[in-house]
């Protein structure tokens, strides 16, 4: 029997990634072919497992690995291990978040040059016989503009490949820094509205959130061009298949390339029969290199979580001492949801910066973790990846979002404070909260330059208004009439220090039970009196 350790390889990953463990001097074992039931009986033999999208790790079978210490997931998501469950265990889980990137950049290019020249078409015609140069003539991609709709990691990738061929690149992402696309010499939209008006061609990369999905729909496609071409190599859900359909019968759209759908595996689909659209199934990450470099990386990381290295994409590992995590715990549910509000509540179109600031007893520790969930709660759902404790930092960077910490030992009022300050432009948006009561229940006490204090719920909306009798009941009767329920609501005070600028503004705060639709909240905000709104849910 080995002293070292035990690590089992139980799908195929790619020669490079197990070479690198057996260089390590790991103990290496390939499970590829091992019969149903044998992970049962023999998960406990190993001190790390790597895997695929094939192999399930629950918490049953967790429960029985009674030596692992890492799961290694040689691909982008981990949604086939029970991340909660391995980190009760200890059991550190890391997969390949950047493995796939370059491919899915490269398959957008060419599906984009496909869609121009009627590539597949032309192919298909001249192998069945016929030589018809007229019948596919195309247009070129030197200065076409291409809007690019998620301007993260892929996006950005794209962009950079389209401006080789000449192209007018226009991005649009709320929450990425202006600077960055400076740097990219990207034009940056200030609304998905203002990137449908000027593209001939749209590429989308957003991640599938409630909020995203659906995106490209009738609405949209009515907004943009005529004559534009649409593609799609991130996810199904965020097109509307049959809008899609009928602005091609219409002539709206002139064609689409798609590599995803909202059925998968697609086939029998009823725009497969359509001569100005293309399909491929689902290969934005189909490369021999992104299978490599998966295996790879996720070996990597493996080997840093055995040998104690700097392990860089776990998804599970928060990195500080314990004593300062048990008392900063309670803040962190706080910290995520004063990013998630104040990123909501910047009136600008980008996030160019977050400050945070700490105050009173908390400042007195390693805070790295707490400004780690305020970057989770403004980046969640906003990019293409799970936001974790270990990649919402260089997920910020990537996006030139600068972040600053500071620390201040003493907070008036409050035994601890925590201040989120969203930068956009010339705009600064600032939230601030405590915890309060034996179970630390999160508070809102600064929103819009008012303060109140009211505990937070999963949902809340936001309105800023004229201030007057009857409003609080007018938002009250809105909600009722949606069907939702009001747990509670607060108005802001004036500042004690200082002229109020807002003059005869004031700012209210309602939380429900539901989410609140944006278009009630909409609904609200066109009526006499309010001057803006928001829906956030945390």
């Amino acid at each position: 029997m080995t002293d070292r350790p035990r690590v089992l390889v139980k799908e195929k990953i790619g020669d490079s990634g197990v070479k690198l463990l057996r260089d390590a001097g790991l103990d290496v074992e390939l499970g590829l072919d091992w019969a149903d039931g044998q992970l049962d009986a023999r998960i406990g033999e190993f001190d790390a497992i790597l895997i695929r999208s094939a192999t399930k790790l629950d918490a049953g079978l967790i429960e029985k690995a009674t030596r692992l210490r890492a799961i290694g997931r040689a691909g982008v998501g981990v949604d086939n291990v029970d991340v909660e469950a391995a980190t009760k265990r200890g059991i550190v889980v890391v997969n390949a978040p950047q493995s796939n990137v370059i491919t899915a950049a490269e398959h957008t290019m060419a599906l984009l040059l496909a869609l121009a020249r009627n590539v597949p078409q032309a192919h298909a015609s001249l192998t069945g016989g016929a030589w018809e140069r007229s019948s596919f003539s195309g247009v070129e991609l030197h200065e076409k503009a291409l809007g690019i709709l998620g301007f993260g990691r892929i996006g950005q990738l794209v962009a950079q490949r389209a401006r080789g061929f000449g192209m007018r690149v226009i991005g649009f992402d709320l929450y990425v820094a202006e600077e960055r696309f400076r740097e990219l010499g990207v034009e940056r939209a200030a609304s998905s509205d203002d990137l449908y008006a000027v593209a001939d061609f749209i590429t989308i990369h957003l991640p599938k959130t409630p909020e995203t999905e659906n995106w490209l729909d009738a609405g949209a496609f009515s907004k943009m061009k005529d004559g534009v071409r649409i593609l799609n190599v991130a996810r199904g859900p965020l097109l509307v298949e049959e809008d899609l359909k009928a602005a091609l019968d219409s002539g709206k759209v002139a064609g689409a390339a798609l590599d995803v759908f909202r059925e998968e595996p697609a086939t029998g689909h009823p725009l497969f029969g359509y001569p100005n659209v293309i399909v491929t199934p689902h290969l934005g990450a189909s490369t021999a290199e992104a299978t490599d470099r998966a295996g790879y990386q996720a070996a990597e990381q493996v080997v840093a979580a055995l040998e104690g290295g700097v392990v860089t994409s776990a998804v599970n590992v928060p990195a500080v001492a314990a004593e300062d995590f048990e008392e900063l715990g309670p803040f962190l549910p706080l910290c995520d949801a004063l990013g998630r509000i104040g990123a909501s509540l910047s009136a600008g179109t980008s996030v160019d910066g977050v400050d945070v600031e700490y105050l009173g007893g908390i400042a007195e520790r390693d805070t790295r973790i707490l400004t780690v969930q305020v970057l989770k709660g403004i980046l969640r759902g906003h990019v293409e990846e799970a936001v974790n404790d270990v990649n919402a930092p260089s997920l910020a960077r990537e996006r030139g979002i600068a972040v600053a910490e500071t620390s201040r030992p003493h907070a008036r009022d409050f035994t601890d404070l925590v201040r989120v300050a969203v930068e956009s432009g010339r705009e600064r948006t600032r939230v601030v909260g405590t915890t309060l009561g034996r179970r630390n229940r999160p508070h809102l006490l600064e929103a819009w330059g008012s303060r109140f204090n009211l505990q937070l719920e999963p949902h809340l909306a936001v309105f800023r208004y004229r201030d007057q009798p009857g409003m609080l009941g007018r938002v009250g009767t809105a909600l009722g009439d949606a069907g939702v329920n009001v747990i509670s609501a607060a108005v802001g005070l004036r500042p004690e220090d200082g002229e109020d600028p807002a003059g005869d503004e004031a700012v209210m705060v309602v939380t429900t039970e539901s989410a609140v639709p944006q278009e009630v909240v909409d609904q609200i905000v066109a009526s006499d009196g309010f001057f803006d709104g928001r829906t956030v849910s945390l």
